[in-house]
């Protein structure tokens, strides 16, 4: 019954038992804590342009951005934080789609590096197509979000404490940002 065999596998057991023990301390720690900050965040130009799709033959929208962004995300940095993923997101509805999502920009902040983040006229990093020709004219809705990588627990995705909706341009622009 004592074999190095069994005394390895009793060994093995209490230290799994110990290491689930304390991840599971560690999610408990910090999963009730208020991740939500205060975000800033203001558009300086918007160009709607329509576009010929490149084998396909059908014009859609392209929607150009150039924004600010301030926040500071010190508070959300924990000792379960590893990372932040922060991406910028449009949300507008058109006749075809209810809801419409994209992506414009995104940012990874690992822990140790400045958790500050003032970005003054940056253009969309991503493009902002429209499946159609319903940009023009439209409401959008653009918010930053952004996810929680911790070392051990629940992986969170957070909403912004700020957002900003604006009207799109009625005419198509011509000109480059």
């Amino acid at each position: 019954m004592n074999t190095i065999l069994a005394r390895l596998n009793a060994l093995f057991a209490f230290s799994l038992s110990v290491t689930a023990a304390v991840a599971f301390a560690c999610f408990l720690t910090t999963n009730f804590l208020d991740y939500s900050q205060k975000v800033d965040i203001d558009v300086n130009k918007v160009v709607i342009k329509n576009m010929e799709e490149f084998y396909v033959g059908d014009r859609h929208d392209l929607g150009h951005i150039i924004f600010t962004l301030k926040a500071n995300f010190t508070p959300v940095f924990n000792w379960n934080c590893k990372e932040l993923f922060l991406y910028l997101m449009a949300e507008y509805e058109t006749p075809q789609n209810k809801l419409n999502q994209v992506v414009l920009w995104d940012h990874i902040i690992n822990r140790g590096e400045n958790p500050v983040v003032n970005i003054r006229k940056r253009s969309n990093k991503y493009y902002f197509f429209d499946d159609g020709a319903f940009l023009r004219g439209n409401k959008l809705q653009i918010s930053l979000h952004w996810n929680i990588i911790p070392n051990a627990g629940y992986l969170w995705r957070v909403p912004g404490g700020g957002s900003i909706t604006l009207d799109l341009p009625e005419s198509y622009g011509t000109s480059r940002i």
